[in-house]
């Protein structure tokens, strides 16, 4: 017996690895592949296309963003706030340094107009848990107040006029 048959891991080769590489290479290069890949599947066989078109509207690359926006979703600068996004050049040029300089006046202008609209409203949540926090407390100090006073002494009893 000769040893030229070896067996290799599934998750390596196979038809997974296959499928995973395919899908990596499509959602390099955006929609537009994918949709050929769906069209030449039809073509060729249409339960592959339909299965493409399927896999699509499952994985959300159909109707969603581009795949290769989906590819970085998962990068530590997804979760950049707009301003981030906005003071570190996020947006490309157009080659017009006038209007470059205007939209970056723009951005920064609204940047600090959210700024000032977030202190604005912390300081409106102070108030009202100060407001809240004082109600709070006069009502807890009636009631205390309310334990310890005296009993009225008196003759308030019927019997006692008799």
């Amino acid at each position: 017996m000769s040893d030229t048959y070896h067996s290799t891991p599934a998750t390596s080769g196979g038809i997974a690895g296959w499928f995973r590489r395919a899908e990596a290479w499509l959602d390099d290069r955006g929609k537009a592949a994918w949709i050929i890949a769906m069209v030449l599947g039809f073509v060729i066989f249409w339960p592959i296309g339909l299965a493409l078109l399927a896999y699509m509207i499952w994985s959300k690359r159909m109707f969603g963003r581009t795949c290769a926006n989906r590819t970085n979703r998962h990068s530590p600068d997804h979760s950049r706030s707009m301003g981030d996004f906005a003071r570190n050049g996020g947006f490309r040029s157009t080659g017009n340094a006038a209007f470059d300089a205007y939209k970056s006046e723009t951005l920064r202008r609204l940047q600090d107009e959210q700024e000032a609209f977030e202190s604005f409203l912390d300081r409106l949540r102070t108030a009202k848990d100060k407001t809240e926090f004082d109600a709070f407390m006069s009502e807890r100090a009636r009631k205390a107040a309310d334990l310890t006073a005296p009993a009225p002494q008196g003759n308030d009893s019927p019997a006692a006029g008799y």
